[in-house]
C-alpha cells in the first residue's frame, strides 16, 4: 500500500531532487523485517553516480545530522517510538540497526501503537529511503495518517540535505 504524492523537480534547482516513487521496489521489501505493513513508501535522489557513502553513513547523516532534535521529536514524542537514548555501534539517531548489507541498512523501532522500519539503499545512481509502517492499534493509524503528511513533504530534502553534507566531507 502506497500513498504516490508526486514530487516534482524545480526547475530553478541545481541538485537532483528526490521523489516519490510509485511501486515499492522489490529489494526493499526483501530488507524490510515487517511481512505484515499497512503504510510504505519509498523517496529515491538520483545521484549520477557521485554516491558517496555507505548505507549507514547515508543513514547517519540523514537521521543524525538532518532530522536531527526535529527529527527525535516527532519519532519519540508524536509517534511514541522507543529509541535508545544515545547514539551507539548498533543504532542510528538511537533507532535499532536489524539488518545490513553492502548496499543496504535496515533499522526498526516500535511503539505502544505503530512500528517502523526504514531501508536505506545505495545503488550505483541512486539513493533511497524507504518507510515500513505497522498499525499496532487504531490510534496508530490515525495518527500515523496524519503525519504521513508531513513525512512525504520532508523526506525528499531530508535525502538531498544529507547528499550535501556527505559532498562536503570528500
Amino acid at each position: 500500500m502506497t500513498d504516490s504524492s508526486p514530487i516534482r523537480r524545480a526547475e530553478d534547482h541545481a541538485d537532483p531532487v528526490a521523489f516519490q516513487q510509485h511501486d515499492i521496489t522489490e529489494s526493499a521489501r526483501a530488507h524490510s523485517t515487517m511481512a505484515d505493513y499497512h503504510y510504505a513508501d519509498q523517496f529515491v535522489l538520483p545521484t549520477k553516480a557521485d554516491a558517496t557513502g555507505t548505507p549507514e553513513e547515508w543513514a547517519h547523516v540523514a537521521l543524525g545530522e538532518v532530522a536531527g532534535r526535529g527529527g527525535q521529536l516527532i519519532w519519540r514524542g508524536l509517534l511514541g517510538l522507543r529509541l535508545a537514548r544515545r547514539s551507539a555501534p548498533e543504532q542510528v539517531a538511537g533507532w535499532p540497526i536489524v539488518e545490513r548489507g553492502d548496499t543496504w541498512i535496515t533499522l526498526a523501532a516500535p511503539s505502544w501503537m505503530l512500528t517502523g522500519n526504514l531501508v536505506f539503499e545505495v545503488g550505483a545512481e541512486s539513493v533511497s529511503l524507504v518507510t515500513f509502517i505497522r498499525y499496532e492499534r487504531p490510534i496508530g493509524k490515525w495518527i500515523w495518517t496524519r503525519a504521513a503528511r508531513a513525512h512525504r513533504r520532508l523526506a525528499p530534502g531530508l535525502l538531498a540535505d544529507a547528499q550535501r553534507v556527505l559532498r562536503t566531507r570528500l
